[in-house]
């Protein structure tokens, strides 16, 4: 059974800040699907950057360049934002989400850059993009069940990306 929250709990913190990675989704709300493949909804993984914690109603994280700009531009959009953490080890399976909204902003006009570099991604060798500061409306925890039991190995490094799935240009 999914408990639903309006604030982030202690609890859900923990496995927060715990966790190697989390999934960001994104929606333009005046955007349909088109041929080429570009939708209205993004869902991108953040590994090696953390999530940070700020209140029991705000996380921010370093942004890093890579592929698209999705997350920023659905927000310029006015969509709404959702974080997924999921919690990977044997004995304490759960999903966390975080419903709210986003706010993007430059390196050097956000008052968190600073603090968000004490902690920056660990192998994740790409400039830094941008801050992206999340306000959380409410949270809803669930049970974990279909997420399988991974080990943590490692952080992927710059040399580890793999081009076997990207266009050949």
């Amino acid at each position: 059974m999914a408990g639903t929250n309006s604030a982030i709990t202690d609890e859900q913190a923990a496995l927060i800040e715990a966790a190697p990675l989390f999934f960001v989704s994104t929606v333009d709300p005046g955007m349909k699907a088109t041929a080429d493949g570009i939708g209205p909804i993004n869902l991108s993984p953040k590994g090696g950057t953390p999530l940070h914690v700020l209140d029991p109603n705000r996380v921010a994280y370093l942004d890093y360049k890579g592929s698209g700009d999705e997350t920023a531009r659905h927000t310029q959009a006015g969509g709404p934002i959702t974080v997924m953490v999921c919690s990977f080890e044997e004995d304490n399976c759960a999903i966390v989400r975080l419903y709210g909204t986003a706010k993007i902003t430059p390196l050097e006009g956000s008052p968190l850059t600073e603090f968000l570099r004490e902690k920056p991604a660990g192998e994740l060798k790409l400039p830094e993009r941008q801050v992206v500061e999340i306000e959380v409306e409410h949270t809803v925890t669930s049970c974990g069940y279909g997420v399988p039991v991974m080990p943590f190995a490692r952080e992927r490094t710059v040399g580890d990306r793999g081009r076997r799935f990207k266009e050949k240009r």
